[in-house]
């Protein structure tokens, strides 16, 4: 790899910032201390060959990574000002904050409706029921920030799992929203999805952007470059370059940047 550090945007406001953050799977190292500021806002693409660190460093923002019991962090991870990574941060609501949407839609073996509400009412269980005009508000509410209620209003009783898979990935982001979430990261969202699909899904993440911090895993070098405002490149658990998308795909400050976009390997 070239000796130049890799180039990042300006500091602005912003939801995520990694501070020379490492990870190990046992023995394996996956992340080489890596340095990112993603700005607030808008939506991020992160880009590289198969086992490179993408998903890893998706899933240590969410801190999905801590279930596994061989899993080693150093580093920082800031969300919003405050290190996630920090002993008395508490698990639960990290994951309410930030939600994760993965590669296959994965809606639980329950309705639409219930589905939407689902996180919701397990969060606030607590603060005890919740009123059916509140809880219709919350379901519609959701349906319609991704674009799925017209579809679906008249089958909230439906199951989930009937819908298209195009439908299912929407209902996947619909039901994180009801819990207010500063960020939605995204692995792979489309790479289950026809064509059609995936043009609905990504102008779905232009409707949400400036609403949410969208992160998106993408091996899709055009939806890279359609659907997202800033890059990040990595390659062997580091990050070579991050800036404005349009800028690193046309004038890429580094070669191994330029080899991958341009199909030389990955």
């Amino acid at each position: 790899m070239d000796n130049a550090a890799p180039t990042a945007p300006p500091t602005a406001a912003l939801a995520i910032e990694t501070r020379r953050l490492c990870l190990w799977y046992g023995t394996f190292q996956a992340l080489f201390d890596v340095d990112l500021r993603i700005r607030s806002g808008i939506i991020t693409s992160l880009i590289g060959p198969s086992g490179c660190g993408k998903s890893t460093f998706l899933r240590s923002v969410n801190r999905i990574n801590d279930r596994l019991g061989y899993v080693r962090t150093t580093g920082s991870i800031h969300v919003h000002g405050r290190d996630i990574l920090a002993p008395d941060v508490e698990i639960i609501q990290v994951r309410r904050q930030i939600g994760m949407v993965f590669q296959r839609p994965n809606p639980l073996p329950l309705s639409v409706r219930e589905n939407v509400i689902f996180g919701y009412l397990l969060h606030r269980e607590a603060r005890g029921a919740l009123r059916r005009e509140e809880r219709d508000r919350i379901v519609e509410e959701s349906l319609r920030k991704v674009l799925l209620w017209d579809s679906v209003k008249d089958h909230l009783d439906r199951k989930a799992t009937e819908l298209s898979l195009e439908e299912q990935q929407k209902l996947c982001i619909a039901r994180l929203l009801p819990m207010k979430p500063h960020l939605l990261l995204m692995d792979e969202p489309c790479s289950a999805l026809d064509p059609a699909a995936t043009s609905a899904i990504e102008e779905l993440l232009w409707d949400l952007r400036g609403e949410y911090t969208i992160v998106i895993v993408t091996h899709n070098m055009a939806q890279a470059r359609r659907a997202s405002d800033e890059c990040i490149f990595m390659l062997m658990g580091k990050v070579v370059e991050h800036g404005e998308t349009g800028s690193l795909f046309v004038t890429p400050a580094h070669r191994q940047t330029a080899d991958y976009i341009e199909g030389r390997y990955g």
